[in-house]
Formats: structure tokens, C-alpha cells, sequence
């Protein structure tokens, strides 16, 4: 189940709003915890059992860590232990086949096949659970006793299979107490309105505009067409991904918890260190505090940086998907932030303007290695964007004037909507009229007029992919 689908709009959400706003405050977080068991099983019951082994573990171990807080060793072996198990769990099913598959190229010898369907989310909730371990273990949080509150926390519907990657201390304090006003709810609704909107209208709409181009044997696709679908690509996945999180960080708000920022305008950034400051910024936290940081982090020689930087840059690719392309990904990015880091930084304070300019073609790139899994595949496309292989499509001059005939305002939208335009110009005016009730009448019938759009395109369409959603 998604957020962008009937069955959970019209369904599950007023169900589950409705029971939890019923139920008196003590019992909030059993609530919580049957509702997000029931959203993750509707499609994946086979799989409970493993969400169920990964809250006993890091619950059993976060509470070996405060009992034993006075013999290192034992702190130490309990830590160990959560992180061996998940990190055991999450190679199992995420990286078993890609392994054996790769020992089998290398050796020649026949290995048995590992075919299994990727748990939802287990990227984003073995990272949460392992983050609470490593946080009591520091002492920077207190070990939960309530194995309710804590399974409310590792099941969190809204953040669960796509993330934002929420922190226990981050949820901590409303775990245990929290406040659900009329005005969190309102702009709760507001940001999933929002989110549904960038996922279905935007993200939806180009990305077919991809989904057909990569279909199509590369001598038929121009080198201005190859570009336009990497736009598009680009588009997807940006209003894909961040309308879910805002979706998340809306549905957070009106069961009464404040998740972390996800996004913030990543493509305006004019450097690929301040792309990944803007870009899924829960992972970039997770991998800088968990393991950046302990390997040394800035703070070392230069050769001993760069080996940080490589190993972070590496594992951050292998989350991503167990395929040799989305290393290429992550060592990609690797290369460019080294270099950044040595050289270009300065560069680019002071010629802003042709910063601003590079970056997305930089981004492009990265966008097509990350889409394309066949290395035959990607190392064509890649060269058909820069005129290897033929400019022009033969059978098809005008391939990229139709492109733009039919999705050329949903690209437009796309790139003005990646901006911070709209945000800077509601922000101008509500500073100018402060307290409008004409500038809330407007928001208002503009967020009703989304999400029956939105509807609308759900009732009428069946393509509604989503991309992190083996992630």
C-alpha cells in the first residue's frame, strides 16, 4: 500500500485518523503500532516476522546496553550484536543474489539462486533500529522500556517503507508525550496535500516520458531526446521521492510527531557538496554520524579523508540497490566531491552563475547511472547524450520536438516547481497581508483543487510507479 493510491486515501488513512484521534491518549501508541503492522502486512504478511525480529533485536539489545552500563564488554557485545543481526538481515535479502550472482562470474563455479522479493523498507527501518542502539549505547538517548512505545517507533506507518530515516531521538520526547492540535493537523494535511500533488501530478506525468525513451533501442533516440528524458528522469524522482516524504512528514504532523526535513530545493544547489546537503538529507545525516564520523571523519590526514570519504560514498551506493550501477553511483559522486573538495569549491564561490549552470548537467548524468542497471545499456546512453554514436535519430528527425509536444508543460512545471518560486512568493505575501483571509481562502481552494486532481489522475490512470520503493 502507498499513500498515492484510493485504497489508502479513501480507506485505510480516515480509518486509521479516525480510530487514533478516538482512542484515549494512553493507548495512542498501541494504536499506532496494530495500525502500521496492518499497513505494512496488507501486502507483505509473509514478511511481518522480520519486521517483528528487527524490533525484538535492537529492543533486547538497547535494554542490555542499560543494564549492563557498568561492564564495557557486555555494552559493547550488546551493540555488536544489534548491529551483526541487522546488517545480517538487510545482506540476506538485499545482497545474497547480487553476491552469489557476481562469485558465479568471477569463479565460473554454478551457485544456487537466490530469488527472493526485498522486504518493504527494510533499508529505512534496519537504519532506524540500528541508529537507537548506537544512540544508547553513546548515552545520547535513554534505552525505552516500553516495548510498545518503542514498536511504535520502529513501525511508524508514515515514515516506514520510504523513509524520511527518523531518529529515535528525533521522536523521542512524543513517544512519551505529545500534543495533537487543530493547527498541526491543518498543516499536516496541508504538506500531504502537497506531497500527493508533486508525487501524482508532476512526478507521474514525466516519468512516462522516461519510462518510454529507455524502452527504445538507442539508435533511436536523438542525443537532444536522450537529454530530455534525463530531465525527465530527473524531474521523477526528485517529486517522486520528496512528495512522498513530504506526504510522511504531513501524515507525522497530524498523528502529533515532527519528522526531519527530507529535501530542501537540492537542484538550486551550485555544488554536488551542497546538492548533498539539499538531497535526502536523513541519509547523508545517517551515513556522516554512523559512520563518517567513527572512521575519522574530516579530522585526519588527507589520504585517511579521502579513504572516509570513499568508504561512505560506496556503502551509500550499495544502499541504494544491489547492482553494480548504483556503486558506480555512489564512486561517482566520490570522484566529485573529491575533486570539489581539492580544487573547484573556491572555483565555484566565484563564478556562481556558471556553478549554477554545471550542476545540472552533473545531476543528469548521475540520474541515468543511477536509472540504468545494464552497463552495455548505460555506457550507450551516457554516449548518445554527448553525440557518440549519432546526433540524429534517422527514423525520427523530430523525436525530441514531439517529446516536447507532449510534455513539455509538465516539464516546465516540473523545473519551475524544483524551485523555490512558489515557496518565496506565499512567503511575500504573507508577511505583506499577515492574517489574509483572502490569502488563506486561495490556499485553501488551490490544496482542494490538487488533491481532487490528484484524485482524479489516480481514478483515471494505472501508471503510478514508485521509485524507493524497494529501497
Amino acid at each position: 500500500m502507498v499513500f498515492s493510491s484510493l485504497l489508502f486515501l479513501f480507506r485505510f488513512l480516515p480509518a486509521a485518523l479516525l480510530l487514533y484521534y478516538v482512542t484515549p491518549r494512553r493507548f495512542k501508541n498501541l494504536t499506532l503500532l496494530i495500525v502500521s503492522l496492518i499497513f505494512y502486512s496488507w501486502g507483505e504478511v509473509k514478511y511481518l516476522p522480520i519486521m517483528f525480529a528487527s524490533m525484538f533485536i535492537d529492543y533486547t539489545c538497547g535494554q542490555g546496553i542499560k543494564r549492563f552500563g557498568h561492564n564495557p564488554k557486555l555494552r559493547k557485545l550488546f551493540l555488536i550484536l544489534s548491529m551483526v543481526l541487522n546488517l545480517g538481515i538487510l545482506f540476506t535479502f538485499k545482497y545474497t543474489g547480487f553476491f552469489l550472482e557476481n562469485i558465479e562470474a568471477i569463479t565460473r563455479i554454478p551457485m544456487p539462486d537466490f530469488n527472493v522479493k526485498l522486504p518493504l523498507g527494510i533499508s529505512f527501518y534496519t537504519f532506524q533500529t540500528m541508529s537507537y542502539t548506537i544512540d544508547v549505547y553513546r548515552g545520547d538517548v535513554q534505552a525505552e522500556d516500553n516495548i510498545i512505545n518503542f514498536g511504535a517507533y520502529v513501525v511508524l506507518f508514515p515514515q516506514l517503507i520510504a523513509g524520511p530515516i527518523v531518529r529515535y531521538s528525533d521522536v523521542a520526547a512524543e513517544l512519551k508525550k505529545r500534543r495533537i492540535t487543530l493547527p498541526m493537523i491543518e498543516r499536516g494535511a496541508t504538506l500531504f496535500i502537497l506531497g500527493l500533488g508533486c508525487k501524482v501530478l508532476i512526478a507521474n506525468n514525466v516519468g512516462s516520458l522516461w519510462d518510454s525513451t529507455a524502452l527504445l533501442p538507442l539508435d533511436q533516440i536523438s542525443t537532444p531526446m536522450a537529454w530530455i528524458a534525463a530531465l525527465a528522469y530527473s524531474l521523477q524522482i526528485y517529486f517522486d521521492f520528496s512528495g512522498y516524504s513530504l506526504m510522511a512528514i504531513g501524515l507525522g504532523y497530524m498523528l502529533g510527531f515532527r519528522f526531519p526535513q527530507n529535501f530542501n530545493y537540492p537542484y538550486i544547489a551550485g555544488s554536488v557538496t551542497d546538492f548533498w546537503r539539499r538531497w535526502h538529507i536523513t541519509l547523508s545525516s545517517w551515513f556522516r554520524e554512523y559512520v563518517y564520523f567513527p572512521l575519522g571523519g574530516s579530522r585526519c590526514s588527507e589520504g585517511k579523508r579521502t579513504r572516509n570519504l570513499l568508504i561512505v560514498w560506496g556503502l551509500t551506493g550499495l544502499w541504494h540497490g544491489a547492482s553494480w550501477n548504483f556503486v558506480l553511483w555512489g564512486l561517482w559522486f566520490f570522484v566529485l566531491l573529491v575533486i570539489e573538495k581539492k580544487w573547484l569549491l573556491k572555483w565555484y564561490k566565484q563564478h556562481k552563475v556558471i556553478a549554477h549552470l554545471i550542476m545540472p548537467v552533473i545531476l543528469m548524468i548521475s540520474w541515468v547511472i543511477f536509472a540504468i542497471t545494464d552497463f552495455s545499456r548505460l555506457g550507450g546512453y551516457l554516449g548518445k547524450m554527448f553525440g557518440i554514436g549519432g546526433v540524429v535519430n534517422a527514423s525520427n528527425p523530430l523525436d525530441w520536438l514531439y517529446a516536447l509536444r507532449g510534455y513539455g508543460v509538465s516539464l516546465l512545471i516540473g523545473i519551475v516547481m524544483s524551485l523555490p518560486v512558489v515557496k518565496t512568493v506565499h512567503e511575500k505575501l504573507a508577511i505583506r497581508f499577515p492574517g489574509s483571509k483572502i490569502l488563506s481562502g486561495v490556499r485553501t481552494v488551490l490544496l482542494a483543487v490538487i488533491l481532487i486532481i490528484s484524485t482524479a489522475y489516480l481514478v483515471d490512470s494505472t501508471y503510478n510507479p514508485f521509485i524507493y520503493w524497494n529501497f
